[in-house]
């Protein structure tokens, strides 16, 4: 290689002179140059120059989180993101490293160095130390807010404000004195329940469900009014007698915390109003009864 390119400096010189001898030698040169120093930037190719690192607080005892940081990030941008995380300032905040093990690594008291300076690994805890006494996150009301000192005024102080729901509660009152009467009474539907005995057959609407009824009247725990109570014979209900909230005029949904009426296998149950249902005779259906022609 050495030979071929004097061949071609002695070929360039007898044809063109000494300048262009001196601009080959120095295009060889450079491209010599190059070639290592590119395959060193081969060789260090940045790969992920992040970790993941878990949080801890020292004035809030229930703050835990996970943040991703960039080694390359100084100490003081890392504060800067963590203060949007907890309410420390950055003037205020302190950051300690911990391990896996909670042994401290270090603290990372230089602004201006990067995070990779510390050495953290993933799986390390970055510890905020909040100097301030005043702070925001001190006290502790930001997790107990039984501490909050709530803002509480007299009935007196109350009525003398205006614009206000009780102000206005009175003089539509006034105006239409059943306007806040209850819409539904204690013995809505009473009437329709004369006809509906605990025991009897029954189909309910809509889509024409079967089974037995298991209770009739008053449910004080769902909504004022009397109730039917009724047992799917298919698994079409939406609890086991236990209904808790209402979700409709006729239906509840299913839940353990609710007042017990009546038992029945889980999703068997439904309590409805009584215009909803039907008693007589309505024979359990045959599994294949809408099959046959």
């Amino acid at each position: 290689m050495i030979l071929a390119n004097f061949s071609v400096c002695i070929l360039l010189f007898e044809s063109a002179g000494r300048v262009q001898i001196e601009r080959f030698f120095w295009v060889i040169q450079e491209g010599a140059e190059r070639r290592p120093v590119m395959a060193s930037r081969l060789q260090q190719l940045p790969g992920d120059d992040s970790v993941l690192l878990r949080l801890s607080h020292s004035n809030l005892k229930t703050f835990s989180s996970e943040i991703r940081l960039s080694l390359q990030t100084t100490v003081e941008s890392v504060k800067d993101k963590l203060w949007r995380k907890c309410g420390t300032s950055v003037e205020s905040m302190r950051l300690e490293l911990y391990d896996e093990t909670g042994s401290k690594v270090s603290n990372l008291d230089d602004n201006h160095r990067p995070l990779g300076f510390y050495s953290p690994l993933d799986g390390y805890r970055l510890h905020i130390m909040d100097v301030d006494p005043s702070s925001v996150t001190s006290g502790g009301w930001l997790e107990d807010t039984s501490l909050v000192e709530k803002y509480q005024i007299s009935d007196e102080a109350y009525d003398k404000r205006n614009g206000t729901f009780r102000k206005f509660k009175e003089k539509v009152s006034s105006q239409n004195p059943s306007a806040f009467e209850p819409k539904i009474t204690d013995n809505y539907m009473e009437d329709l329940c004369a006809n509906i005995t605990v025991g009897d057959r029954c189909e309910v609407e809509p889509g024409a469900k079967r089974g037995v009824v298991k209770f009739v009247g008053k449910a004080e725990s769902l909504a004022p009014g009397f109730w039917v109570g009724v047992q799917y014979d298919e698994p079409l209900g939406k609890h086991d007698g236990i209904p808790a909230r209402l979700y409709s005029c006729w239906t509840f949904c299913c839940s353990v915390k609710g007042t017990r009426y009546f038992k029945c296998p889980p999703l068997h149950g439904a309590m409805v109003r009584p215009d909803k249902v039907k008693a007589g005779d309505y024979p359990e259906r045959e599994i294949f009864e809408e099959d046959e022609i």
